[in-house]
């Protein structure tokens, strides 16, 4: 399943992002924590010392995981053919979560228990000439060719406000938590959040953060209503080890309130269908209002439509002379 933590800027995302990571992984459950964030402090949060995580970043290598991902399927002749919305189809490489692939080899480090992957911060070179989206269409891609199965987690830290929503990414998550303060300017994102996510059918919830009081949560309520999925604490552990103090153990109700996210995780099956239906639409809506031109190709032939991603495909590159099973 692929959980996004999205939220204004200092709502605390990043936090909950490590947070749900170590948890899961701390269960034993399969996880990969991905920032998505244009500042890159995921690996700090879980744990990490130093500036920068020692992993080739994803959005530096785009053109090599296009290539790598479009293995041999016929309908993209080359990397330079594939855009960051281009689907997976019969004769794309399907991953699996942390699977023995150079992929994950190259950019993937552990923190403590979480394994990482990050998407890299601007550079010089794309000051004033690149937005972020660009660096991460390699994350979109990467969730585009990830088969992940029942009791797996890919966490993604990503973008603050509703940025998101300029690319397709969005579309890729199982579900999305909206991180959320009790304030005015807290909850304004979420609106946005919501009248968009329900356009397209996407799964939300809000988490409150950083709640001190019944007036905090009662504002909450009040502003979010149903979509209020739990909160958290103002936590002393959180603040120790920001400060690179670690003690004792995260408080009982945080705890609660990260079991709590899991289950409204595990509470609904991936629907493999409405996930790849969703990428083909956006690979189209791309394709019609840059892309084509951009690349002198015509991207709606990338559409495989006789291919649906899942479970009993994600050995390695599908055969493209045969239907993949849509499981």
């Amino acid at each position: 399943m692929r959980i996004a933590f999205v939220g204004k800027g200092g709502s605390g995302k990043t936090t909950l992002s490590a947070l749900f990571s170590r948890h899961l992984a701390r269960s034993g459950a399969p996880v990969l924590a991905i920032d998505g964030d244009i500042n890159q402090h995921l690996a700090q949060a879980l744990g990490h010392e130093g500036d920068t995580l020692d992993a080739p970043p994803l959005g530096a290598h785009l053109r090599d995981v296009k290539e790598f991902l479009r293995g041999t399927n016929p309908r993209i002749p080359s990397a330079d053919a594939m855009i960051k919305t281009t689907p997976p189809g019969r004769g794309s490489r399907l991953l699996t979560l942390l699977g023995d692939d150079e992929l994950h080899a190259r950019h993937v480090r552990r923190v403590g228990d979480v394994p990482v992957m990050v998407t890299g911060e601007f550079d010089e070179s794309d000051l004033g000439v690149a937005c972020y989206h660009s660096k991460l269409g390699a994350v979109e891609l990467y969730l585009g060719h990830l088969v992940d199965g029942p009791g797996e987690y890919v966490v993604v830290d990503m973008t603050a406000g509703a940025d998101a929503f300029a690319s397709g990414l969005f579309t890729r998550f199982d579900m999305t938590f909206l991180v959320a303060e009790p304030t005015r300017k807290g909850v304004s994102v979420y609106r946005q959040y919501r009248d968009h996510a329900r356009e397209f059918g996407i799964r939300i919830a809000v988490i409150g953060n950083k709640v001190t009081c019944e007036d905090d949560l009662l504002f909450l309520k009040e502003e979010v209503g149903d979509d209020l999925l739990t909160h958290l604490v103002h936590s002393s552990w959180v603040r120790a080890a920001e400060q690179g103090r670690e003690q004792g153990e995260l408080e009982s109700h945080n705890v609660h309130a990260l079991n709590v996210l899991r289950e409204a995780v595990d509470a609904h099956p991936k629907d493999w269908p409405t996930t790849h239906g969703h990428a083909v639409e956006f690979h189209l809506r791309n394709a019609r209002a840059w892309a084509d031109d951009r690349t002198g190709h015509d991207l709606a032939a990338q559409v495989d439509p006789e291919f649906v991603p899942g479970p009993a495909g994600a050995a390695g590159p599908t055969d493209p002379a045969d239907p993949a099973d849509p499981a």
